[in-house]
């Protein structure tokens, strides 16, 4: 299977041209779901690819209001290229979105699209999970302030915390996306606070990125002060080790969840990512 199989074409892309501002990247990514934007510029020998505007860059580079000067150089792979040797490509650089690219921007592949492929058998996926899964789980304790715990999920660098309760047991799970669904950007001021959202606002994960006192420009993020266990999900779906990687990549597009708690029992013994279903590919 080719990367061309499972693409999304240049057709059905938004993107931002140059010269450009932040603003232009801001729009999309408060309206999509993504964390970055391709960046093009027309030429007199038709359109060219310039790169990847990603969240994390506007967040980095906040005085910074030219877009030329925002764009990221990224790995990028061809339509005839496996699915395979994508998987190397995204496991090797760490990227989650690659542009497709041949002489001009031709779509974007990304890893939910592989996974995808693995769920529905178009790729191998008979590997048990158990072999895939990563031993080192993040947690938090349930009873964790939501913006301390948001703090502990940027510093370990995941997008998760295993929620635990008072006797250590798994009591549910608090992910990025749960923190910035009750998070409120407040305009025009310097530090972030601690109280509540109200509830008529509606923010995406991807459009703002609430990492401690980190903040877009005049755009910083409140997050509730509230214990985790009053936002975390507690109905958790979980997995056997000894399932295969193609259960796994199912249960991850039904219920649109990028990682499963592996289960022996009761007892939390591993997770697995859907970066780690690409090596189920290799």
């Amino acid at each position: 299977m080719n990367v061309a199989d499972v693409m999304t074409p240049r057709d059905d892309l938004v993107t931002v041209e140059l010269p450009g501002t932040r603003d232009d990247v801001l729009e999309y990514l408060q309206e999509r779901a993504f964390s970055s934007v391709p960046v093009v510029k027309e030429t007199d020998d038709g359109e060219e690819f310039r790169g990847l505007v990603s969240r994390d860059a506007l967040i980095d580079r906040p005085d910074e209001d030219q877009l030329a000067l925002l764009v990221e150089e990224v790995p990028h792979t061809t339509a005839d290229s496996t699915l395979d040797e994508l998987a190397d490509l995204m496991l090797s650089t760490g990227a989650r979105r690659v542009p497709v690219v041949v002489g001009r921007l031709e779509g974007i592949v990304t890893i939910t699209d592989v996974v995808r492929a693995i769920a529905t058998g178009d790729v191998d996926g008979d590997v048990t999970v158990d072999e895939l899964a990563r031993r080192d789980v993040n947690c938090v304790y349930e009873g964790t302030p939501l913006h301390v715990a948001e703090r502990e999920l940027s510093h370990a660098g995941v997008p998760y915390g295993v929620a635990l309760d008072d006797k250590g047991d798994t009591s549910g799970m608090i992910t990025e996306v749960d923190i910035i669904d009750v998070a409120r950007v407040v305009e025009g001021e310097e530090e972030t606070g601690d109280s509540l959202a109200s509830d008529d606002d509606d923010w995406k994960w991807e459009s703002v990125k609430a990492v401690g006192s980190r903040y877009m420009p005049t755009r910083n993020v409140e997050i509730p002060a509230g214990p985790v266990s009053e936002f975390m999900t507690d109905d958790l779906v979980t997995i056997s080790g000894r399932r295969t990687a193609q259960d796994a990549a199912q249960l991850m597009i039904e219920h649109d969840i990028e990682q499963i708690p592996l289960v022996s029992g009761d007892e939390l013994t591993s997770m697995v990512r859907d970066m780690d279903l690409l090596e189920a590919l290799r």
